[in-house]
């Protein structure tokens, strides 16, 4: 029985001093007053982030959204309708890199379907910008169409969840502008996932 108590004891002082040591030497304090000044949904959108990575050990696969094409639709006709969803939603086509093409031709061999398209509202993006610099590493929108080794396309872009609320509560504008583009990239690669123009 005393060497239990000795135990517990023992462990006791061991946590508090590892308590000491991280308010202390690491600052854990401080951090945790920072924490609590992020966006409501900044936990939400970590802990999603923080899953994915334990459990693929892949950080690009924590912070990117996919959707799957439904069979029978051609890569030709999911970018028409890529393109006919973001014309309906106001955005504009900026960019569309043949990315497996320009591979093949450089090297001769096939290459697995892969294709970036580029987006961009001019006016929120500027926006963006003029707020944080820093946007100005999501810009443009880019939505990538791709082909799995068993012939399935899926399509891929950033996860804007993170742009949106990872950080500090945006102004009232800037979470605007944020849900806006987020609603037309996403509803844009559902609709194209069905051939849905």
């Amino acid at each position: 029985m005393g060497f239990l108590k000795t135990l517990f004891a023992l462990i006791g002082v061991i946590a508090t001093v590892a308590v000491i040591y991280a308010y202390s030497v690491m600052g854990l304090g401080e951090k945790i007053s920072q924490a609590k000044q992020l966006d409501p949904k900044a936990k939400d959108v970590y802990m999603h982030m923080m899953t994915t990575l334990l459990e693929t050990g892949d950080i690009a696969k924590a912070t990117i959204r996919k959707v799957k094409v439904d069979k029978g639709i051609s890569p030709n006709e999911i970018v028409d309708a890529l393109n006919s969803v973001a014309t309906d939603m106001g955005i504009k086509p900026v960019g569309d890199l043949p990315l497996s093409k320009e591979v093949e031709l450089r090297t001769g061999k096939k290459q697995p379907y892969t294709r970036v398209l580029s987006y961009c509202n001019p006016s929120i993006a500027i926006a963006m910008v003029k707020w944080s610099m820093a946007y100005g590493a999501y810009l443009p929108c880019r939505i990538t169409l791709m082909q799995d080794k068993e012939g399935n396309y899926w399509l891929y872009t950033l996860d804007l969840d993170m742009m949106i609320h990872g950080g500090k509560q945006l102004p009232p504008k800037m979470l605007e502008y944020g849900n806006r583009v987020k609603k037309t990239i996403y509803t844009m690669m559902d609709k194209a996932a069905h051939g849905d123009f």
